[in-house]
């Protein structure tokens, strides 16, 4: 069972790989630390403890879990793209985002494993998280996504990529520590994950999250290992139109929503969700690095759960009209009996 971010919050062969922006990321059986071996090993990244970047001590004791996480997830900071990228920045970025998650979030110390700065370079997050990755057998307890800490291990890039794209530095960073993590941790490529996969949150950006399918086919490249892209709920908020959004508003509807059926996001749909969500107990969970606007309202990975449900053939209302309205928008008929299902529900909406 996953722990909640509140209970937390309450108590030498080489050979290599080409980045998918042209740079080569090593692979080889030496490096420091305690990386795994063998013939197609990826080397340890040179990542920055916390000593390094002038960490402040937790106010608390660090949890270490007696078993591997089984995500990586990707975030992005949601602040300032900025063009300074050295060492010293990203040390910097580091002290911020403690002081943050520290002095106003009330966290013990910083909630991301690691931090990736667009410089591309790596620095420890929450103190212990090096050690225990370089173990390979163990899992650091951290902040960042809701309710799935106990699940994740997460990687915080410097940033806003909601509409611009990373750096290609930060990118073949980004690359190179996430095939050592899932190599340390036995992670498949298709178990790399965006913050918005776990709760109904932006993080890390359109343009980030766009990346993934790409960032799962480099590191399955570098590991030397077959890639399934998942399919993953969407996300929806204020500004969005189309046949998804209009799909979500009939089934809005379906629950006793009264929005209208236009197919563009506005203020109403907005309400309506966060008022579902919060009548089915499903906590608000933001982007964690910094301030960011509201989202309580977005339909996400936590909200399409509550709305979607199996329409069979002859089926009518708003459920079977939404259902319509993704199938004519891909040129699908359905046929059998069942007309759509959650799997089939997720894969129209992705």
């Amino acid at each position: 069972m996953a722990v909640t971010r509140r209970a937390l919050l309450r108590g030498g062969f080489t050979v290599t790989a080409v980045g998918a922006l042209g740079a080569t990321i090593p692979i080889s059986a030496g490096a420091a630390g305690e990386p795994k071996a063998g013939p197609n090993a990826v080397a340890r990244p040179t990542m920055h403890g916390c000593a390094e970047w002038g960490a402040r001590p937790p106010n608390g004791t660090i949890q270490v879990l007696d078993h591997k996480p089984t995500y990586i997830v990707v975030h992005h900071t949601a602040g300032g793209n900025s063009n300074d990228f050295s060492l010293d920045h990203a040390f910097a970025i580091s002290r911020s985002i403690q002081d943050f998650h520290m002095d106003d979030r009330g966290w013990i110390d910083t909630g991301q494993q690691l931090t990736n700065s667009r410089g591309g370079h790596v620095t420890e997050g929450r103190h212990r998280s090096l050690e225990i990755l370089d173990g390979g057998t163990r899992h650091v307890m951290g902040a960042n996504v809701g309710d799935h800490n106990s699940e994740i291990i997460g990687i915080e890039n410097e940033g806003l990529y909601s509409t611009v794209d990373v750096t290609p530095q930060l990118w073949d960073s980004l690359v190179r520590l996430v095939a050592y993590i899932a190599q340390q941790y036995d992670i498949a490529p298709s178990e790399i994950k965006g913050h918005r996969d776990f709760n109904a949150t932006e993080c890390p950006g359109e343009v980030l999250y766009g990346r993934l399918p790409e960032l799962r086919d480099a590191v399955g490249a570098v590991l030397g290992t077959p890639v399934t892209q998942p399919y993953s709920w969407p996300l929806l908020k204020p500004g969005a139109s189309g046949a998804r959004v209009l799909a979500a508003q009939h089934l809005l509807r379906a629950r006793g929503a009264a929005v209208p059926t236009d197919g563009v996001f506005g203020t109403s749909t907005f309400a309506a969700v966060r008022k579902l969500a919060s009548a089915n107990g499903v906590a608000y969970e933001p982007c964690y690095a910094g301030r960011v606007a509201d989202e309580s309202g977005f339909v996400g990975s936590t909200t399409w759960p509550l709305l979607v449900r199996t329409v069979r053939a002859g089926d009518s209302g708003d459920v079977a009209a939404a259902a319509r309205t993704l199938l004519a928008n891909r040129g699908e008929r359905a046929g059998g009996d069942v007309l759509v299902d959650t799997a089939m529900w997720r894969r129209l909406l992705s």
